[in-house]
């Protein structure tokens, strides 16, 4: 296990439960992944406390997705469609009998969010580093036209090796886009090529307002989202991918669940972990 990963399990050795509705969504991940036989489960198990907190804070509407007045949330790592998807069925969006016909044809929730299909969904995310330039251009024209509105966006460090993301801080920065929030998903998916060290200290000398938390703490990163700031702020969420299951998050794991979806056996597996992780 990476170094740094193994230092990130080891704090957590005494963690509080795990909260009860990211518990319930990584389930219903896992079902899903299962029936649907599209996987990415671990890079969606990474940002769920990110997301909840996301959701816990900011204004939005789920029985008026399209209110004038809402805050804005881009998934912009869109791979991890399914923990998004069924982070907005626990917020209320639709029913989370709808995502099980994740990735099938014709379906509308597929392995990459579309705005036209899915309620709650801003942009049609997928092609890394896009995420992030859309969410600051509509913070900049949410700051122009006068709106008491937020932006926020989540991005992976995986991402991060694309030139847009820092281009994108550059102008946010320059502009002071401060109602913009960007988390940074920490979860160590790019060891094996181009890992981004120390980001905090990259995000703050690109003059962004950066906090540091643990990634799967929801009080610490609800705290870390309410901190007042005057330019762009940036959390950086250290997570660990596949969290809530050894399968996942030892040896070998993140990399060979990259993609793959559990047999039956390794559903009944993978649950059993889950629970024995949560309590």
């Amino acid at each position: 296990m990476p170094a740094q990963e193994s230092a990130q399990l080891k704090a957590r050795t005494d963690r509080s439960p795990m909260d009860p509705r990211a518990f319930k969504i990584r389930e219903n991940i896992i079902d899903i992944s299962h029936r649907s036989g599209h996987g990415h489960i671990p890079t969606s198990f990474s940002i769920i406390e990110s997301l909840c907190a996301i959701y816990n804070q900011m204004h939005h509407n789920s029985s008026q997705p399209d209110d004038p007045e809402r805050d804005i949330f881009i998934l912009s790592k869109g791979h991890a469609s399914l923990g998004f998807y069924c982070v907005l069925s626990e917020y209320g969006y639709f029913p989370i009998e709808e995502v099980y016909g994740f990735g099938s044809h014709n379906q509308k929730f597929g392995c990459h969010p579309d705005r036209l299909k899915v309620e709650g969904a801003e942009a049609s995310t997928g092609s890394l580093g896009h995420g992030i330039s859309l969410a600051a251009g509509m913070a900049l024209g949410m700051k122009i036209k006068g709106e008491n509105r937020r932006a926020f966006t989540l991005i992976g460090d995986g991402e991060s090796n694309e030139g847009t993301v820092w281009e994108t801080l550059m102008v946010a920065a320059h502009n002071k886009i401060n109602n913009l929030t960007i988390i940074f998903d920490n979860n160590n998916s790019q060891i094996r090529c181009m890992p981004i060290s120390s980001p905090a200290a990259k995000f703050r000398a690109f003059g962004c307002h950066t906090i540091e938390v643990d990634g799967h703490d929801l009080a610490a990163l609800e705290a870390a989202i309410q901190v007042p700031s005057d330019q762009v702020k940036v959390i950086v969420a250290n997570t660990v991918k596949g969290y809530g299951c050894p399968s996942f998050t030892e040896g070998d794991g993140m990399f060979a669940w990259h993609r793959r979806s559990p047999s039956d056996e390794e559903r009944e597996q993978l649950l059993g972990e889950l629970n024995e992780f949560a309590s």
